[in-house]
């Protein structure tokens, strides 16, 4: 089932097209219209005939670009309604998106009688999804964890699959759901269809295609750097002040998500120092940290217990954060390609970016290659003109927790969120990221309940097991 896309990235349809080119049957096609849906969007447009003819498709796009009737349509065309079997299965992070999901397949649906979709997620009791699935499902959609919870129970078959959707890709894998998916999709036949569908393109999603995917076709709908969706403001600054200078940024733009270069590591240490004294939720990214420290840095910075992450450009390599707010170029880089890479890590997707450069009279030669590359002059501004925002202290939302045991002890992220959501009493939402490790285990949680968390955990159990539990400390140690 090995294999990659060899194939150039199909870039944005420009011209609207009707859903009536598709080979879709009359009666699909009549639901459609009944639906709303009159033209196709740019995923839709770009996904549908290769789905529709059977390949295998990455699919990058973000949600709210109509991608869920980019992989709908193709489900619900290939069913046999009288084979009482699973014959699709959609994999999403979410509960929530689990449920928009079943609702938009089962309105996609409706042009063939008695199709039955079936949502299998946590936070609900067993019991009820397990009468659902005797009662027969065609379409399966859920999150890893529970999904697998069935089909190791025996209340689930996978073996008259047809077509694997990886809904949000890169979100189940930064969720860490790698390992749970990979399961699952073993146990599909693999005489089947896979649709991949991610925002981003994170090292996984590559490792997923290659190990589980059929020359798969690459899809992309929108650039990952749009440059007219980042505010760039250029800052000149005396070398004294350029350290307090990025405090000063900091506090009048008050983003939840920095990532902010330097040239040097002496320059990353020097930065790091200056925004721990201050108060600031901060960690450095730099080449001299072992992997462990490296791995506990990324983890944080992800799953947004570091509001400010102070890299070289080096360590950040291969660093793909979604929902990056800001980035400020601390220091000027002389490579003009290389400023246009940074500042290209914000303004992802739907949301939009700012970069705030810091610039010395020294370093105006590079700002000028800058501009040409760029084929437009810089938008400067003062730094007398900034001024702290009103409200508390810029503080990242989350704080993280370090679980001891990880995969070694067959812990999975859906044990850790079943755990709790249940016995130690808290909301999903009040829980964010799940890394699961070969050793440890770390969950991201709201600042308000990071205490209470490690106590409530500590008295609990996981998998049937006590779990030592911690604040993942902040100390100069880790950085």
């Amino acid at each position: 089932m090995k294999g990659s896309s060899s194939n150039e990235p199909i870039d944005n349809p420009r011209m609207t097209q009707a859903f009536s080119v598709l080979p879709l049957s009359p009666d699909t096609l009549t639901n459609l219209d009944q639906l709303g849906y009159t033209e196709m969007t740019p995923i839709q447009a770009a996904s549908l005939p290769l789905a529709l003819a059977g390949q295998d498709l990455i699919a990058q796009a973000s949600t709210g670009s109509g991608k869920t009737a980019a992989f709908g349509l193709p489900v619900v065309e290939k069913l046999t309604a009288n084979f009482h079997a699973v014959q699709a299965l959609v994999m999403c992070p979410t509960r929530e998106l689990a449920d928009q999901v079943t609702t938009e397949i089962r309105r996609l649906a409706r042009a063939t009688a008695n199709i039955k979709v079936v949502t299998l997620c946590g936070g609900v009791a067993l019991r009820g999804q397990e009468q659902s699935l005797q009662h027969g499902a065609h379409v399966v959609v859920g999150t890893p964890g529970r999904i697998l919870d069935h089909l190791t129970r025996g209340n689930l078959r996978l073996d008259s699959v047809k077509t694997l959707v990886l809904d949000e890709a890169d979100r189940m894998l930064d969720m860490g759901f790698f390992d749970d998916m990979k399961q699952l999709i073993q146990q599909c036949p693999a005489k089947r269809q896979t649709l991949l569908f991610s925002a981003t393109y994170p090292e996984g999603i590559a490792k997923l295609s290659a190990q589980f995917m059929r020359d798969p076709q690459t899809v992309k709908v929108q650039t990952v750097h749009q440059p007219d969706k980042i505010r760039q403001v250029f800052y000149e600054v005396r070398e004294d002040e350029r350290l307090h200078a990025v405090s000063l940024l900091l506090n009048h733009f008050r983003p939840e998500s920095t990532l902010a270069f330097c040239n040097t590591k002496q320059q990353c240490r020097e930065l790091l120092a200056v925004l721990q004294a201050q108060g600031f939720d901060a960690l450095a990214l730099y080449g001299e940290l072992e992997q462990r420290e490296r791995d506990q840095v990324l983890v944080q910075f992800a799953n947004r217990s570091c509001s400010v992450l102070v890299a070289t450009d080096v360590a950040a390599r291969g660093l793909d954060i979604s929902q990056l707010n800001a980035v400020i170029n601390v220091d000027v880089t002389p490579d003009a390609e290389l400023h246009i890479h940074r500042i290209g890590r914000t303004g992802r997707a739907d949301a939009q970016g700012l970069a705030l450069t810091l610039a010395s009279l020294d370093e105006m030669g590079a700002v000028g290659r800058i501009e040409v590359l760029q084929g437009q002059e810089s938008q400067w501004a003062k730094l007398s003109a900034l001024s702290p925002a009103a409200g508390d202290k810029l503080q990242a939302p989350m704080r993280t927790l370090q679980i001891v045991g990880g995969r070694k002890e067959k812990i999975r992220a859906g044990d850790v969120l079943g755990a709790m959501t249940g016995e130690a009493g808290f909301t999903a939402d009040q829980i964010g990221k799940i890394n699961v490790n070969e050793f440890s285990t770390y969950v991201a949680v709201n600042r308000a309940i990071a205490h209470t968390a490690v106590e409530r955990l500590s008295k609990g159990r996981i998998k049937g097991k006590t779990v030592r539990v911690r604040l993942l400390d902040e100390d100069a140690s880790q950085r």
